[in-house]
């Protein structure tokens, strides 16, 4: 063993869990022919909860893994985040899995490894171990956007992720090395030492690797201009896919990103700031302004949520304690408001096929509950009062203006308003334009409760938020 270097392997249970069920599912879908198939994801989802409830016991730890994995309220907080929306995912794939896919074991295993991939780059204190892990995500998104074999959509979806996923990396790893040959090393902690006095005689291949490494993440989390993936992965992907990567995949994006600049790079502040804002404004303006182009539900989602990541971005322009808590509560308040839209579209989709826009008339009288849930998203989304989008965005923007970016506010304001055009399109075909079916459907009890948790969670971030934004306090407190 190296001296000094921390080997505790009891600080990684939590994905250790997840990597043995994940092995188990696979096996089972293998050699185990005979086994309900119809149990896998209820197996899955009890191992998420599991791990969710198990994350707990790491409340107020500060400790390493070898100074590469570092166990923080950060890291517990975002383990909770992960698992909580593949639990989710799981439950909302059930289903869907039952009726359109084959081999379930292996599609639930990949979940759970990337949802370990996903806490791994929250965790990350170094360059390396930061690449590996979005790489686990990465390569688990790619196989399960193309795993509807015999859809030619889903093919062409995930053949575009995975090579413009790979040209992103090829980027990201290229940056990397411009940080390492003018720092001396990988991690977080020694490069920020090594630029606290500046970065002269190094100042052009630092501005490279930033510049890189900006780019590789652009990517990751979908930013303008490398956004090109996101509409044919998201409209080919499976639907409950595409939920995945509008929550877990961007989410995990951001919660690499915020650690690495507010520790590593937050010395060369002034180097990054300006590219991170530029790449901010035109992710919200041509997300929002495309959106209002389509007629697919999924490529709409997935041109708002470019929307969202613009947005997002802003945390990072003006990074500081209290920016980071409300990009945070901001964050949690987005996943819960896209889960119950995506539950519940989902729901829809199973028993209808609905993907247009105009497979959604009549909506309200085929299922009242499901077009009441999609309805009350799609508002919190838009930033209507007493839904979380409202609040959470209303102390997000307030947070960046005082901070003296108060254009960049401004633009996401303006923006925002854009977005009530296209949520407000879907809501009157819902409810106004002429149905052509109004048979009604049952929907399974437990996709019921599933949108009826998540609907609860929206009015609660939107009218009692106070508990949740002192625990992003608390967990924003740890990175400055």
């Amino acid at each position: 063993m190296i001296e000094g270097l921390n080997f505790d392997y009891s600080l990684l249970i939590p994905e250790y869990v997840l990597g043995l069920v994940a092995a188990v599912l696979v096996g089972l879908d293998l050699a185990a022919p005979r086994f309900p198939k119809r149990l896998m994801p209820w197996i899955a989802a009890a191992t998420l909860a599991g791990v969710f409830a198990l994350s707990f016991a790491w409340l107020d730890t500060e400790d390493d893994f070898a100074g590469l994995i570092f166990i923080d309220d950060y890291t517990t907080f975002f383990r909770c985040f992960f698992t909580a929306i593949g639990f989710f995912v799981v439950v909302a794939s059930a289903q869907f899995v039952q009726q359109r896919l084959r081999h379930p074991g292996e599609y639930y295993a990949l979940l759970l490894v990337a949802t370990a991939g996903a806490i791994y780059m929250a965790a990350s204190r170094e360059l390396l171990t930061a690449y590996i892990s979005l790489e686990v995500l990465s390569f688990s998104s790619y196989i399960l956007v193309s795993y509807a074999k015999s859809d030619n959509r889903s093919n062409e979806g995930g053949m575009k992720y995975m090579l413009l996923g790979a040209f992103s990396s090829a980027i990201l790893l290229y940056g990397i090395s411009f940080i390492y040959g003018t720092a001396g090393s990988t991690s977080y902690d020694a490069i920020a030492e090594a630029f606290s006095d500046g970065t002269s005689g190094f100042t052009a291949p630092t501005l490279l690797g930033l510049t890189l490494i900006v780019a590789g993440l652009g990517f990751k989390v979908a930013a303008v201009p490398f956004h090109m993936w996101t509409p044919d992965a998201y409209e080919g992907a499976p639907l409950p896919i595409t939920a995945f990567l509008s929550a877990t995949s961007k989410a995990a994006g951001f919660a690499l990103l915020i650690r690495l600049f507010s520790s590593a790079l937050m010395p060369v502040v002034d180097d990054w700031r300006f590219m991170v804002a530029a790449i901010s404004a035109a992710t919200m303006v041509a997300g929002n302004v495309i959106a209002l182009q389509q007629h697919n539900i999924k490529r709409l989602l997935a041109y708002s949520s470019i929307g969202q990541v613009g947005y997002m971005l802003m945390g990072l322009v003006a990074l500081s304690p209290e920016v980071t808590s409300a990009l945070l509560l901001h964050m949690t308040g987005y996943i819960i408001t896209n889960m119950a839209a995506f539950t519940a579209i989902i729901a829809y989709h199973n028993e209808t096929g609905a993907e247009e826009m105009s497979d959604f008339r009549g909506a309200s009288d085929r299922s009242p509950l499901l077009a009441t849930v999609i309805a009350v998203a799609l508002f919190s989304l838009a930033g209507m009062p007493l839904f979380a989008g409202f609040l959470t965005k209303f102390i997000f923007f307030q947070s960046v203006a005082e901070e003296g970016y108060l254009w960049l506010a401004g633009v996401a304001v303006v923006a925002s308003v854009i977005s009530l055009y296209y949520y407000l399109y879907v809501i009157r075909e819902m409810y106004v334009s002429p149905a052509t079916n109004t048979e009604r459907f049952s929907v399974p009890l437990v996709m019921k409760a599933a949108v009826a948790v998540l609907t609860v969670g929206i009015f609660v971030v939107g009218l009692y938020p106070a508990p949740l934004y002192e625990l992003t306090d608390g967990v924003a407190s740890v990175l400055f």
